[in-house]
C-alpha cells in the first residue's frame, strides 16, 4: 500500500497534514504583508479621525450601513470610472475594523468625501428619496435629535492611540468640548465627508 493510499485511510493523519499545508500556506501569503510598507503605512496625507468622525464612523456601524455599501473600490475600469482611483491598503492604516465590505445594494462610498454638500448628506439621511427618487435606501431622521454620545471619547482615542493612531494629548483632551452641542447627523456628515479624501481622484 503506498504512502498516499495510506494518507488518506488515516483520518487523524490526513487532517494533521491537511492544517500543516493550510498554515504553512496561510503563513506565506499573509507574513510578507506586514514587512510590504505599502499595506502597514498610511498613505501620504492620510490622518487619524477626529472625535466627531469617529462618532459617525460608531453610528455608521451601528446603524449596519456596511451591509448596504461597500468601502473598497477595486482594479478595474468600470468601478475606476465611476467612483475614482482603486482603494489602496495604506487608506485604511486607522480603520479597525475596516469597512471594505462586498455587498452593494447602495453605491460604493469609498469615494464619497467631498463628493456632495453636507445638506445634501442630510436630506438624504433624512429621506433619501428627497434626492435620489429611486432609492431603496431607508431614512434615518432620528440622527438629526441625538446627542453625539461623548462619554468615552477619550477613552476610544487612547486605546487607538496604543494601537498606533498619533493622537496628541491635546486632541484627545479636547475631544469633549469638540463633541458639544453635535448631533450623531453632525457626526455621520463628518464620517462620510472625509471618506477616500487622502487620496487624489480624477473625476
Amino acid at each position: 500500500m503506498g504512502l498516499q493510499a495510506q494518507t488518506e485511510k488515516n483520518v487523524g493523519l490526513l487532517i494533521v497534514l491537511t492544517v500543516l499545508v493550510m498554515s504553512v500556506g496561510g503563513l506565506v501569503q499573509i507574513v510578507p504583508l506586514f514587512f510590504q510598507h505599502s499595506t502597514t503605512e498610511p498613505v501620504t496625507g492620510l490622518k487619524p479621525y477626529t472625535a466627531l468622525q469617529l462618532i459617525g464612523r460608531d453610528v455608521y456601524i451601528r446603524e449596519g450601513c456596511y451591509t448596504c455599501h461597500s468601502q473598497m473600490i477595486r482594479p478595474f475600469r468600470a468601478e475606476t470610472e465611476r467612483y475614482g482611483h482603486y482603494s489602496v491598503a495604506g487608506e485604511f492604516v486607522y480603520d479597525r475594523p475596516f469597512q471594505w465590505g462586498s455587498k452593494r445594494t447602495g453605491p460604493d462610498l469609498a469615494r464619497v468625501g467631498g463628493r456632495y454638500s453636507d445638506d445634501w448628506h442630510r436630506v438624504h439621511l433624512i429621506n433619501p428619496r428627497d434626492v435620489v427618487p429611486e432609492s431603496i435606501m431607508p431614512g434615518y431622521p432620528w440622527l438629526e435629535e441625538t446627542a453625539a454620545d461623548a462619554s468615552d471619547i477619550q477613552t476610544k482615542m487612547r486605546a487607538l492611540r496604543t494601537l498606533g493612531h498619533p493622537y496628541s494629548d491635546e486632541e484627545i483632551g479636547k475631544a469633549v468640548k469638540d463633541l458639544e452641542g453635535k448631533s450623531e447627523m453632525d457626526a455621520m456628515v463628518a464620517y462620510l465627508q472625509v471618506l477616500g479624501t487622502s487620496v487624489k481622484t480624477r473625476r
